[in-house]
């Protein structure tokens, strides 16, 4: 019954992801302006990928030809995938911390101080804040969270597409 849904109603779906993502990033911006969290490079690169998500697919949603709905899931798969990429990478660093760790620019400082060639390296490297954990939910950290809403995305995507390309 439920995948009878991403049939009857992709751009409802599609929708539902838009509004999710803008939902988790307005959370984040709660735990960054309220709560006092400052974001970490990762966290920062996490950011970009839902609002890539959530704007393609909320453009997606009004399409209606079945080329496009394919087109803008599969592109939404792909950023999900990069976002669920950065949010496992800062998994790992969170639950085995390198020894050495320094507390490293700000995403803002690195792009204005270095060249974008040197900038983006250092943005995934993920020393310094990126290992810290500052807030946890159920015994996950942001990071963690971060990662099962990317690998959901991704499998409501694929869901979609798989659905859509079987729809004669």
């Amino acid at each position: 019954m439920f995948l009878k849904y991403f049939e009857a109603a992709p751009r409802r779906v599609l929708a539902l992801v838009a509004v999710a993502c803008v939902a988790m990033l307005a959370f984040g911006l709660y735990l960054q302006h309220v709560v006092g969290l400052e974001p970490c490079p990762m966290c920062i690169v996490q950011r970009y990928a839902l609002i890539v998500v959530a704007v393609v697919s909320g453009l997606t949603a009004f399409a209606y030809k079945k080329g496009l709905l394919i087109t803008g899931s599969f592109v939404t798969l792909l950023v999900a995938g990069f976002g669920a990429f950065v949010a496992a990478r800062q998994s790992f660093l969170q639950w085995y911390p390198p020894e050495i760790s320094s507390c490293g620019r700000d995403f803002y400082g690195m792009i204005e101080t270095f060249p974008l060639k040197r900038a983006i390296p250092m943005i995934f490297k993920g020393s310094g804040d990126c290992t810290k954990i500052d807030w946890t939910f159920l015994g996950g950290s942001i990071a963690n969270w971060s990662f099962v809403c990317f690998v959901a995305i991704g499998l409501v995507m694929l869901t979609l597409m798989l659905q859509q390309a079987r729809k004669r």
